[in-house]
């Protein structure tokens, strides 16, 4: 019986006259990577070598390809299935991967978030309203330091305060004494506001001091943390989420533009089916570049069905500012965390009154 497969698609820039060979050396080394004369095993030849599903000229020397992979070959790895989806095509300037098929095994191996967006609302009450994020930063500080301004923000009822994502285990802010400290200068913080703001912390290293960091988050009563999938690796973050059912995670875009993925795919599929229960990306009108149709259709694939998984929490963010808050939520509607951190901390001393502002802002809006 000949094997069940799942499709990808690409974007590919070349000359018309070279289109087919293009595309037939995608479905190779995306499948088998060697002369296909070379290969004796004939249910290779028959299931595993890729094949080329279609290809469609978009003009202007584009051409969209469609390759048909064996799903056997995925297995239950995450990073296995970015390898066979991009791996070796990740190398060719002109191939970028812009869609993936879902079959539903898929959906069973990975499981996709353990909390997603309903998750992160019922922990903090918050009904049906967007939720907000800020960020402690910068990085140098001490532990002190950084500890009194995470009190500083928990004082204006924030829902999440995330360390920034270059805080990871430096000599001047080790993770073992810097989220403990986060932690309690939260934990005052929430019982003089009655809100129940979370901290999240940031994860970096290997997967042994990942997993010595997430025991520390969870001996300190946090129960939500944050990693970048493309530093520490796809297969951390389904890990966390099979393994660390309790942590809700919050997926941090960093080294995700290389501009080989479709950010829509990236973000609102393939992390989401890996396990994250939120993805961060920049907005459109911020400090980087994404359009608004690619910010609404990254927003879209997060919250689309998706063989019963859970929704992944769309958190834009990356030079957002206060004023843009109706803006933003005119754009993404309730099911959304907006994330502003520099601006915030523009207002130094007057932190706790501009986050409070923030957070009145953000609830009121659809009131």
């Amino acid at each position: 019986m000949m094997s069940a497969r799942f499709h990808t698609t690409y974007q590919v820039r070349c000359p018309a006259s070279e289109i087919e060979a293009r595309a037939q050396g995608i479905a190779v080394e995306q499948s088998v990577e060697m002369p296909l004369p070379a290969i004796e095993d004939a249910r290779v030849l028959a299931d595993i070598v890729g094949q080329v599903a279609g290809i469609a000229d978009l003009g202007d020397g584009g051409f969209e390809v469609k390759i048909a992979l064996a799903i056997e070959t995925v297995g239950a790895d995450a990073g296995q299935m970015l390898n066979m989806i991009l791996g070796n095509s990740s190398m060719h300037a002109c191939v970028s991967l812009v869609d993936v098929e879902i079959p539903p095994v898929f959906a069973d191996v990975f499981g996709g978030p353990r909390h997603g967006l309903e998750g992160l609302r019922a922990r903090l009450g918050a009904g049906r309203r967007p939720l907000t994020a800020t960020a402690i930063k910068p990085q140098g500080m001490a532990v002190a330091d950084l500890a009194a301004l995470a009190h500083r923000l928990a004082l204006g009822g924030l829902d999440f305060i995330k360390d920034d994502h270059s805080l990871a285990d430096q000599a001047f802010s080790p993770f073992a004494l810097r989220v403990p400290a986060i932690a309690e200068a939260v934990r005052r913080a929430t019982a003089a506001t009655g809100h129940p703001t979370r901290y999240v912390p940031m994860l970096s290293g290997d997967w042994g001091r990942m997993q010595a960091q997430l025991g520390l988050a969870r001996d300190c009563g946090i129960d939500t943390v944050m990693m970048a999938p493309m530093l520490s690796g796809v297969a951390s973050l389904q890990a966390i989420a099979r393994e660390w059912p309790e942590m809700a995670v919050l997926a941090h875009p960093s080294m995700s533009g290389a501009g080989q993925i479709a950010p829509d795919l990236l973000f609102g599929t393939l992390f989401r089916l890996w396990g994250a229960d939120s993805v961060i990306f920049a907005h459109h009108g911020g400090r980087f570049g994404l359009s608004a149709a690619m910010c609404a259709r990254l927003f879209a694939r997060a919250l689309a069905p998706l063989h019963g998984l859970r929704v992944s929490l769309p958190t834009p963010a990356g030079g957002m500012e206060l004023a843009r808050v109706p803006e933003l939520l005119d754009f993404f509607g309730r099911d959304v965390m907006l994330l502003i951190g520099g601006s915030l901390l523009l207002a130094r001393e007057r932190i706790p009154l501009e986050g409070a502002a923030f957070q009145r802002a953000v609830e009121n809006y659809f009131a």
